[in-house]
């Protein structure tokens, strides 16, 4: 194998590499959308329906509901469901890491896609078995939760591995729009069968993900290492040559010393890393504002604006599709800037009217829904991607850490740990504040954009006096 061929061959993988992980993780966020979908299904107005003739039971207010969500708690039964599965993720994610840094990725990547296939196809298994207990539909999400987080921290070190330091905003901001792409189809996909048969938008999408998991053993190289073992093993030959070569690549096999990154950094270690604090923090608040749009925004949509389940599963893919967007500008201008804080906090403060604005006027017309839901889309989304991609990127590869290329999945699991109290503390207030009207939902969601916004006060300050010539200045 020649050195021109070698750099080939590590560039098509490169490019494979960040296809892979990008439909990896799609599948992943394509599992937990469903169920936000369903919801206006399993507690309706049966006022507006007409009943069957040959339907059993006698209760005509709740006849087309879903035992136990057709009490008047329905909203707290709700939460705790979406709660089971985002406390078990946020408990999860600390350790996630841990494993991830000790098991091979391929291995680690392909359980945890099957197992998550296996637990959202069991929660559609309800509808067909005729289960209406909520500590069943509870403790399959909870599962599920725990399983979800083998993604995170094992797509971005893989990522990690092949990419290097080289991470840019524009090029993260680009690859994590899968987060949007997966809300959209799993809301695509579960609205074609929410009205006919609501399992099958559980089963569908589990079956999905475990395919994406058979499709991870058999095709995902972990890393240039990885590769160049391999062929250094089937090319001895040409061993010399590759001696020759594969030195000189800032991407290939380091010629550092190995001891430099035998030893991961301890979790006390990566808390005092610059600006994890603050991060962390503000992706709790900013993880609280996303979630609770992706797991009550179709039923919001359906009480509010009077839509169908089906149709209000699909507009509130609008709210990702402008995700997409917000996440791509946020990096391109970090990028441009230096300022991944700065850029976070103007985002933030942009988006704390919009919501109030959206709630009030969002549903006059069908154009201003559309148009509110891009713009909050793109404005909630899109620190919180800035934050999950290239600022961990920069804070696991900060200069403190002296080259120690195994902090980069530790210091992910931690700010996507924290940010995931978040992503189930939404929810689970969402459910409990509800019942008291989408007004005190949203003031809860506009006050958490503003602790988001004032936990980046300091990083922003020190950001402005780099620009304005009294520190020094890091792009970054």
């Amino acid at each position: 194998t020649s050195p021109s061929l070698l750099l080939l061959s590590l560039s098509r993988y490169r490019g494979f590499t960040l296809f892979l992980t990008f439909l990896f993780y799609t599948s992943y966020h394509l599992s937990r959308k469903p169920i936000s979908i369903v919801k206006s299904q399993l507690h309706r107005n049966c006022s507006t329906l007409i009943r069957p003739p040959n339907l059993n039971g006698t209760d005509n207010e709740t006849w087309c509901d879903w035992a136990p969500f057709d009490k008047d708690n329905y909203q707290t039964l709700f939460g705790a469901v979406d709660n089971s599965f985002l406390v078990a993720y946020a408990i999860g994610m600390f350790f996630s890491g841990i494993f991830g840094e000790r098991v091979p990725l391929r291995y680690y990547l392909t359980i945890g896609m099957l197992l998550s296939g296996l637990f959202t196809c069991l929660f559609g298994l309800g509808f067909y078995l005729n289960i209406h207990s909520i500590w069943y539909y509870a403790f399959v999400q909870a599962m599920n939760g725990l399983v979800q987080t083998t993604g995170w921290p094992a797509v971005v070190a893989c990522v990690g591995n092949w990419f290097g330091k080289g991470k840019r905003g524009f090029i993260m901001g680009v690859w994590n729009s899968h987060t949007s792409v997966g809300n959209i189809l799993g809301s695509l996909i579960a609205g074609v069968f929410v009205s006919s048969a609501w399992g099958m938008s559980f089963i569908v999408p589990g079956i999905i993900i475990a395919s994406t998991g058979v499709l991870c053993f058999f095709f995902l190289v972990e890393s240039e290492s990885d590769l160049l073992a391999r062929i250094l093993k089937a090319s001895q030959s040409r061993i010399a040559d590759l001696e020759v070569f594969s030195p000189g690549q800032s991407n290939s096999i380091s010629s550092e010393p190995a001891e430099e990154h035998t030893k991961a950094i301890s979790f006390c270690g990566a808390l005092r890393i610059p600006g994890v604090m603050e991060f962390s923090l503000c992706l709790l608040f900013a993880k609280l504002v996303s979630y609770t749009f992706l797991y009550w925004l179709p039923l919001y949509i359906a009480n509010v604006a009077h839509f169908d389940p089906k149709e209000a599963g699909d507009m509130s893919t609008l709210f990702d599709v402008g995700g997409i967007v917000g996440g791509i500008v946020a990096g391109l201008v970090s990028d441009q800037t230096g300022g991944r804080a700065s850029t976070c906090c103007v985002m933030l403060i942009l988006a704390a009217p919009m919501l109030f604005l959206y709630n009030h006027i969002g549903q006059y017309s069908l154009a201003t829904t559309i148009g509110m839901l891009l713009v909050c889309g793109a404005l909630v989304n899109g620190p919180y991607a800035l934050i999950t991609t290239a600022v961990s990127a920069d804070l696991g590869t900060h200069e403190s850490l002296r080259g120690n290329s195994r902090a980069l999945s530790t210091v992910t699991a931690i700010i996507d740990g924290t940010g995931s109290i978040g992503a189930a503390l939404g929810p689970l207030l969402a459910g409990l504040i509800s019942p008291t009207g989408w007004n005190n939902v949203f003031f809860m969601l506009v006050t958490a954009d503003i602790l988001a916004c004032l936990l980046l006060s300091r990083l922003v300050y020190k950001e402005v006096r780099g620009w304005c010539g009294h520190s020094p200045r890091h792009r970054g």
